[in-house]
């Protein structure tokens, strides 16, 4: 603690008759008092005060010097409790204990004194000095906090590899300032941007600029290094254009699982008033997929830092450190993911320019090995979340529920005219196809609508349900993010069921609900998907097992659809054996667009593709097959 020796000096030649507030009282209750009135509120009329110096200094004053040094704790809880009182003759001095409850809840707790006198007056006295409030501080000076960043957890896949790293990226920005021609700078960038496949939207840089400070920085996109560096030369000579260097946790490329995963931005405004504290102005939060859902936990905790900023004989700010909270580091979230299959899906999707969507599970164990969405990567994750109808592809429910009851089998003859009509409602089939009399498993690798139709009566309802449930739809699932089981109709009228069969109707699902479902064809009972290891939800159980006869026919018919069926486009691909069934899926009643889809498997890993709008299923989704297959198995 520092002493003023000719601060005491003085104290001992003030008058008695120029003090106000003095206490009779013995010094401790004098302390006690200026305590309760700095704690409660900061009335502290109660006490008489004298500086260091000697000077008589006012109440008021000595509340307002207080708050000024409080500086960015103001606001904080503070408490402060006194010791026992020493007096030498006039003087005193008591020890006390300042305990302030930080942001965060973090406690710094030190220890301080408060002189206090009677010298010429008629009762004590407490000595006002800022070392008061802390030990260090003197006049002018104020507590400054400074947050002291977590290191955020990555994102782990099932061996503990990195999937979303700390990784350089280059933010270009513009400055108004620096602008001569808006509209040039605007076509300038877009035409760099164009080289590498960097779509961005400026629509509204005009605006921005003129609603500016001219010395702003305004974000246009943040790009990894390596995809600057190759538009560097492009970017750097134009008028107007700022760059930062930053560090964000990156998936390895720009499309990897983006939706599933989500990405790692600055807090915005919105982020910040919605934290609770957590998030300050130049925090990275989570926007997204799992960096959002487990922001907390992957984020970590920052530290605090309590400072007393000082002005350097050069002019800069030093920072006098009194007190560190530690950060503690975020904790790595583990997931199912393959960079292998995420990649070779990402690649798929992206050639294809309607909306699309690939999950890929294996077949063994459940485990999700690849969410992609494409063209653009980001966005809803529609592979887990996509509520519609699965067309034709349904079709290998309704054969294993027909199977799986004996209703027929694969040799089954089976009529496919062109129209049928159940209760004056007409069915077709795709391009008016009239197959004619002819095995179920030709029904069903040429996509035979009208056989299924008629076949509706021997399924039933409750065998719709039935196989249904078998095959995971509509099941209850923890993936620790949200996801669509599927929904079946419930066949209550002959047409609906006749239309539920192969697809149409008030069934809904999504991709990885009929990944799901293949994926138990492929291995024999329903196994519910995986996605999260780590912190890993509550397993539901994996289903019963599936009827092996039912099965046998049902995978001879799903590789028939590939081999001689509406997907022979994927003879020859790459890899073991591929099983399948395509879908083309009715969405809206009077509208001639459908929606493209593909499910099977191959190997240990089963797969559903669905691409919006796409027409059949041999003319987008199994194309997007072959190239994911292909570059799955180089």
């Amino acid at each position: 603690m520092r002493r003023t020796t000719a601060g005491l000096a003085a104290l001992l030649l003030l008058s008695a008759g120029g003090l106000a507030g003095c206490s009779a009282e013995p010094p401790g209750d004098t302390v006690q008092a200026f305590l309760d009135g700095w704690t409660g509120g900061g009335d502290l009329n109660a006490v008489g005060f004298v500086t260091a110096a000697g000077s008589k200094i006012s109440a008021a004053d000595v509340s307002t010097q207080i708050k000024e040094l409080y500086g960015d704790l103001t606001g904080q809880p503070l408490a402060v409790t006194a010791g026992d009182t020493s007096e030498t003759g006039d003087n005193a001095t008591t020890p006390v204990t300042v305990k302030w409850t930080l942001p965060g809840g973090v406690e710094w707790s030190y220890a301080s004194a408060v002189r206090s006198t009677k010298a010429n007056a008629d009762g004590w006295q407490v000595v006002w000095e800022p070392a008061l409030v802390q030990p260090d501080l003197t006049g002018g000076e104020k507590l400054r906090l400074r947050r002291v960043a977590a290191t955020r957890a990555a994102i782990v896949d099932a061996r503990g590899d990195a999937l979303v790293s700390p990784q350089k990226v280059v933010v270009i920005g513009v400055s108004p300032e620096k602008i001569k021609d808006v509209t040039q700078l605007q076509k300038d960038l877009t035409a760099a941007f164009k080289k590498v496949d960097v779509d961005v939207d400026m629509g509204d840089l005009k605006d921005r600029v003129s609603k500016s400070d001219p010395g702003a920085f305004l974000d246009i996109v943040s790009l990894r290094r390596a995809v600057y560096d190759k538009i560097r030369s492009d970017v750097r000579p134009l008028d107007g254009t700022v760059f930062r260097e930053e560090t964000r946790q990156l998936a390895p490329t720009r499309e990897f699982a983006r939706a599933l995963l989500g990405t790692v931005d600055a807090a915005t405004e919105e982020d910040i008033g919605n934290s609770d504290g957590a998030l300050a102005v130049g925090d990275l939060t989570g926007h997204g997929g799992l960096q959002q859902k487990y922001e907390a936990t992957l984020r970590g905790t920052p530290g605090l830092k309590v400072v007393i900023a000082r002005e350097a004989a050069d002019g800069d700010t030093e920072d006098t450190a009194l007190f560190t909270s530690e950060p503690v580091a975020g904790k790595p979230i583990k997931v199912t993911l393959d960079t292998k299959t995420q990649n070779a899906a990402d690649s798929a999707v992206a050639a294809e320019k309607q909306p699309s969507s690939l999950v890929a599970v294996r077949v063994s164990d459940g485990s999700v090995l690849a969410a992609a969405n494409g063209p653009e990567a980001g966005g809803v994750n529609t592979a887990f979340t996509a509520q519609v109808p699965p067309g034709s592809t349904w079709k290998m429910i309704s054969a294993y529920g027909l199977l799986a009851r004996d209703a027929i089998t694969g040799k089954t003859v089976v009529d496919c005219p062109k129209t049928v009509t159940v209760d004056g409602r007409e069915f077709k089939n795709s391009h008016d196809q009239a197959l004619g009399k002819v095995p179920f498993h030709v029904d069903f690798a040429k996509s035979c609508n009208t056989a299924f139709a008629n076949l509706a009566p021997k399924l039933t309802a409750a065998g719709l349900q039935e196989a249904s449930t078998a095959l995971g739809v509509g099941a209850k699932w923890d993936l620790g993010l949200d996801a669509f089981s599927g929904q079946v109709s419930d066949g209550g009228t002959a047409t609906e069921l006749a239309s539920a069969v192969f697809g149409q109707g008030s069934t809904i699902v999504s991709p990885l609900a009929m990944a799901v479902a293949t994926a138990s064809v492929a291995k024999g009972r329903y196994q519910p998907p995986k996605l999260l290891l780590d912190p890993a939800p509550a397993a539901p159980a994996a289903g019963p097992e599936l009827d092996k006869e039912a099965l046998t026919d049902l995978r001879s018919m799903m590789r028939e659809v590939v081999t001689g069926g509406t997907a022979t486009a994927l003879r020859g691909t790459p890899g073991k054996a591929v099983y399948g069934k395509t879908g083309t899926a009715e969405f809206q009643t009077g509208s001639e667009d459908t929606h493209s889809w593909f499910i099977g498997y191959q190997d240990d890993v089963a797969f559903a593709v669905m691409v919006q709008k796409g027409g059949a299923g041999s003319e987008a989704a199994v194309p997007i097959v072959k190239r994911f297959l292909t570059n799955l198995n180089k």
